[in-house]
C-alpha cells in the first residue's frame, strides 16, 4: 500500500460481500476517509418467475452493502445504472453470441461500468481514489502503471481487469492484493463478523444466476428460435454430419449436449454465423498454436518488441501457456510454443511476464 495516499478521500465500491467489506475495514484502519457506493445494474427476474435474486447485483446485496457501510461509519450511495448496464454489458453479451463468438461480460463490465462509473462518481463526490475488493496488485514501470497478480494466486482477478487504463490504475487501490482469502475471512471474523466470514461466493455471471445463457438469449432476443433456427453440423472438410439447434447455442470446445453421436468424442471447433454452420472435430483438431487479438490495451510497456516472450491466458481458470507476441498494426499475433485447446473468439487473451500484466486483447 502506498502510504503517500493516506488521509485521502476514497470511493469504496461495496458489493455487500466479504471482500469489499474487509477492504473497507483495512482502508479505514490505515486512515482513509471513505465514501461507499453500490450500483444497481440488473433485475434478476428470470423467465417470468419472481424468484429470489442472487449474486452481487441483487436487491439483498444492495441493502447489505448499505448496512455494512453504516456499521463501519461512512456514507453510502446506491446508484441506479441499469440502463447503462443494459446498453453496454448485456448488449455486447447478446451481440457476441449472435455473431458466433463467446463473450466475457466481466471484462466489459469492469472497463465500462465499474471503473467507468467509479471514476465519474469519484469526481462528483470529491474522491481522489477508488478502491475495490479485487485480488490484484498495482505496479509501476517508470511512469506506467500495470497490474500484478494478487498474492493469492487461486483468487487472482487480473484476467478480468486487463482493460483498465493508466488513469484507472493511477487512481485505484486494491487493499486485498497482498492477502489470501483465508486471511480475509479471518479479518472479518476478528472484527466480529462471523456470518460474513463464512459467506459463500457466487461464481456465476451476475445477470444469469442459473448459468443458462441459452435461456437468457431466448428470453431477451425477439423471435430467437425463429431467427436462429437449426442448421448443419459439418466436419473440417465441410461434410454434413447432422443438425444443430441454432449456432448461438454452442461454444468453442463444447463436447456435451451436442445431440449427435459420431462414434468418437467430437468438439465444437468453429462457429460460422454467416452460414449457420457449426464445425465439429476431434480433440486434435481443437488444438491451435496461433491467435490474433484486437482491442489491445498495453499496461507494463507502451510498445512491444517483436517476439516478446510471455505467458498467455485465454480463460480465467487457466495457468497460461508460453507464447511469443508480434504486434501487427492495431492487433497482436500470439504464437504459442506448444499447441493449446479451444482458442475462442470473443474471449480475452491476457499477457503476463511472471506476475506482471503486460496487456491484453479480445481474441478474433
Amino acid at each position: 500500500m502506498n502510504t503517500g495516499k493516506k488521509n485521502k478521500k476514497v470511493l469504496m465500491a461495496m458489493s455487500g460481500g466479504i471482500d469489499s467489506t474487509v477492504a473497507a475495514m483495512l482502508l479505514q484502519e490505515q486512515g482513509y476517509e471513505l465514501v461507499g457506493v453500490t450500483y444497481r445494474t440488473f433485475d434478476n427476474i428470470s423467465r417470468g418467475c419472481m424468484e429470489k435474486e442472487k449474486g452481487c447485483c441483487s436487491v439483498d446485496s444492495l441493502f447489505e452493502a448499505k448496512r455494512m457501510a453504516q456499521e463501519l461509519g461512512f456514507e453510502h450511495h446506491i446508484l441506479d445504472i441499469r440502463q447503462d448496464f443494459k446498453d453496454t454489458v448485456i448488449t455486447n453479451f447478446i451481440n457476441e453470441y449472435l455473431h458466433g463468438r463467446t463473450p466475457n461480460p466481466c471484462v466489459i463490465c469492469n472497463s465500462t461500468i465499474k471503473w467507468g462509473k467509479l471514476i465519474q462518481t469519484a469526481d462528483e463526490l470529491g474522491c481522489q481514489y477508488i478502491a475495490t475488493g479485487h485480488y490484484a496488485r498495482i505496479g509501476q514501470n517508470g511512469r506506467r502503471y500495470y497490474l500484478r497478480k494478487g498474492a493469492d494466486i487461486s483468487k487472482d482477478q487480473t484476467y478480468f481487469l486487463w482493460t483498465l487504463t493508466q488513469e484507472n490504475l493511477a487512481r485505484t487501490i486494491f487493499p486485498l492484493g497482498e492477502l489470501t482469502k483465508p486471511e480475509v475471512r479471518k479479518i472479518a471474523l476478528d472484527h466480529g463478523y462471523e456470518k460474513l466470514s463464512k459467506k459463500k461466493e457466487s461464481q456465476e455471471i451476475c445477470f444469469i444466476p442459473d448459468n443458462d445463457y441459452r435461456a437468457f438469449l431466448a428470453e431477451h432476443v425477439e423471435n430467437f428460435h425463429k431467427k436462429y433456427c437449426p442448421g448443419d453440423f459439418v466436419d473440417t472438410s465441410g461434410k454434413r454430419l447432422g443438425t444443430h439447434k441454432g449456432f448461438p447455442n454452442y461454444t468453442i470446445g463444447q463436447r456435451k449436449g451436442l445431440g449427435i453421436a459420431l462414434g468418437q468424442p467430437m468438439f465444437v471447433i468453429a462457429i460460422h454465423s454467416e452460414t449457420n454452420t457449426v464445425v465439429l472435430g476431434t480433440k486434435d483438431e481443437l488444438q491451435g498454436k496461433t491467435l490474433y487479438a484486437k482491442d489491445i490495451n498495453l499496461m507494463k510497456y507502451s510498445t512491444l518488441p517483436d517476439g516478446l516472450k510471455v505467458t498467455v491466458k485465454i480463460r480465467y481458470r487457466n495457468e497460461g501457456e508460453l507464447a511469443s507476441l508480434f504486434p501487427e498494426g492495431d492487433r497482436i499475433r500470439a504464437v504459442f510454443h506448444n499447441s493449446i485447446d479451444s482458442i475462442t473468439p470473443g474471449q480475452s487473451a491476457v499477457f503476463y511476464e511472471g506476475h506482471d500484466v503486460v496487456g491484453g486483447g479480445i481474441i478474433e
